[in-house]
């Protein structure tokens, strides 16, 4: 995103603003309504369904009023994808307070710098990061049960987020029993899947139920998130010392 930092810099600085606008919003903890700290934060939410995207930042003026920073939301039946798009708009909204923190003027930043701001606020917003660690932690990092905690964030969201956290990982998400998304967070390449990945997802894609499977003491976690019409499945690998030496992501994709 702004190579001339580190990660550790980055995360801390979107952090620090997500911290201060949940602060602002007065959200003490999960769940984290993402309409209600735009309402608290003075941002108005207005449906507009002809937009071709999801929801876009407006400035609308309300007769001899200044004008306000609006949200323009479309319709959307998935409660999560409202959320998502809603913290997207705040997380765009406030960019400008995570270049602050790193002393980085907006207009000399990445042209796509803007939009990742505001995507990994919007995942800080709706799953902040001291919270969700302790409930990682504590529950053994249950995708499905953070997602009961934290009900506007997606599991899929919630499975992201993990590579932000300490712990080296591999999460992998399935639609259709097929891989659509497979990410680390160490550095290096992403190997192929292994055999216990393997088959875990098929075993959960079958199933429909959730797995663990210890490994020589790799751990792989699988969640099926299945619909009538559509079936996904999620899978996280915990890394040991010895998989973290040979194991990582590409760089393009790096937290």
């Amino acid at each position: 995103m702004l190579p001339e930092f580190t990660v550790e810099e980055v995360a801390a600085a979107l952090d620090d603003v997500a911290h201060e606008l949940l602060l602002a919003a007065g959200v003490a903890g999960p769940p984290v309504d993402a309409f209600r700290v735009a309402e608290s934060l003075g941002i108005d939410v207005a449906w507009d369904d002809r937009q071709s995207g999801r929801a876009r930042l407006v400035a609308l003026r309300d007769g001899e009023r200044s004008a306000r920073t609006s949200i323009l939301l479309r319709r959307d039946p998935r409660g999560e994808r409202r959320q998502w798009a809603v913290a997207h708009e705040i997380g765009e909204a406030s960019a400008h307070r995570v270049f602050a923190h790193l002393g980085v003027d907006p207009r000399e930043a990445p042209p796509a710098a803007r939009e990742d701001v505001a995507n990994r606020l919007a995942g800080r917003l709706l799953l902040p990061t001291s919270a969700f660690r302790a409930v990682a932690e504590a529950n053994g990092w249950d995708i499905a049960d953070i997602k009961r905690r934290f009900v506007h964030a997606s599991h899929e969201l919630v499975a992201r987020r993990m590579l932000d956290l300490h712990v080296p990982v591999i999460i992998t998400v399935f639609d259709a029993d097929r891989v659509t998304w497979r990410r680390s967070n160490v550095f290096g390449r992403v190997p192929r899947m292994s055999p216990v990945e393997s088959s875990c997802q098929r075993r959960v894609h079958h199933t429909g139920q959730p797995l663990t499977v210890d490994d020589a003491g790799r751990i792989v976690q699988g969640w099926a998130i299945h619909e009538p019409d559509w079936k996904r499945e999620i899978l996280r690998m915990e890394l040991d010392a010895e998989g973290v030496h040979d194991v990582g992501c590409d760089d393009e994709f790096a937290h």
